[in-house]
């Protein structure tokens, strides 16, 4: 193996447009060591998560930041404590924000919040689940507690704010498959048909009153909400139309305090989804995220979920790299953006 491989990476915090702020670069090629694969990346995706990580700040990087957590390729080594996998084994992860991304021909990662890749998808395809696929089963399933037991779930409702997106795609799937019925959020024609053809029963704009939209779908109030866009926006409309003893999960910090209190008469529970806290801090439950992406790759093996990768930008470089940022900062992606290969 070559002692030095390609990357994109940065030393500045730019605005997009600035031609440095992602570079085509030659690093040190990493080895694996503990439970540590060194993985060859053939395909990744790009999330919002770059992009705020990216942000134009004054902070200089003295050795290249590398960003990139969504990743489908093949083991190249395993550190000598690892059990998972082996070398040829073809995977799938969204990684470790506390650590290099896989913007990389080769990068490092815990095996313990690795999957093997779905048999039937390519890895372009590949690469556009984890991440989202992760933090819309986490929250689902860990944070608002719905139940796998289909039957559990006849006549309760999950709203999904912003159904459109990566993770309202996979999340819009994953309530179906258990029997949920879903009330997705979309603002245009494009977002409406996207959501409908992820599975969503009942569509509603989430630029109007939410409450006024349900009751025309004869609907008092929903039993979860999973709120992808705009906390603080729709907070007084999501515990409006929270049921007495629902729960909501939101995966979008706020810059403002909101009111706890508008939740206490009905004891419904409010909660946060954080895809990397598990391997940030070294969760004891760590490995969850290896078997979760087991899960999902059989689910999509089974027909029972899809991938949602809707853009194709190329190879991996900077140039790509930059415009698949620029269109996740428009806020108008729907469904993910995936690259492949290096040229």
């Amino acid at each position: 193996m070559e002692n030095t491989m390609k990357a994109v990476g940065l030393y500045r915090y730019l605005p997009i447009d600035d031609p440095n702020s992602l570079l085509d670069l030659d690093v040190p090629t990493p080895q694996a060591k503990g439970r540590d694969l060194l993985v060859r990346v053939k395909a990744i995706s790009v999330n919002p998560v770059d992009t705020k990580i990216r942000a134009p700040k004054e902070q200089i990087e003295e050795k290249p930041k590398i960003l990139g957590w969504d990743v489908a390729g093949v083991v190249e080594q395993t550190g000598e404590d690892c059990t998972l996998f082996q070398v040829g084994d073809e995977v799938f992860y969204a990684g470790d924000s506390t650590r290099q991304g896989a913007n990389s021909q080769f990068h490092l990662v815990d095996e313990r919040i690795v999957g093997k890749k779905p048999n039937s998808l390519d890895f372009a395809s590949a690469a556009s689940l984890p991440l989202t696929s992760l933090t819309a089963y986490e929250a689902l399933f860990e944070h608002l507690t719905v139940s796998h037991n289909k039957s559990s779930n006849v006549g309760k409702k999950i709203l999904i704010i912003n159904g459109a997106g990566g993770v309202g795609s996979v999340a819009i799937q994953l309530a179906k498959n258990v029997g949920l019925t879903v009330i997705a959020t979309a603002s245009r024609q494009e977002t409406y048909n996207w959501v409908k053809k992820q599975g969503a029963d009942i569509v509603i704009n989430h630029h109007h009153d939410f409450s006024s939209q349900l009751q025309e779908e004869n609907i008092t109030n929903v039993d979860y909400i999973l709120c992808l866009h705009s906390t603080q926006m729709h907070w007084s409309a999501m515990a409006e139309v929270i049921a007495p003893l629902g729960k909501i999960c939101s995966i979008v910090e706020t810059d403002k305090a909101v009111d706890l209190g508008l939740l206490k008469n009905k004891s419904a529970t409010f909660s946060w989804e954080f895809m990397f806290t598990k391997s940030s801090y070294q969760t004891t439950n760590m490995i969850t995220q290896h078997e979760y992406l087991d899960t999902i790759a059989q689910m999509v093996d089974n027909n029972e979920i899809h991938a949602t990768a809707n853009y194709h930008y190329g190879s991996i470089n900077a140039e790509n790299l930059r415009k698949a940022h620029k269109q996740l900062e428009s806020d108008t992606t729907i469904g993910k953006i995936v690259l492949e290969d290096f040229d």
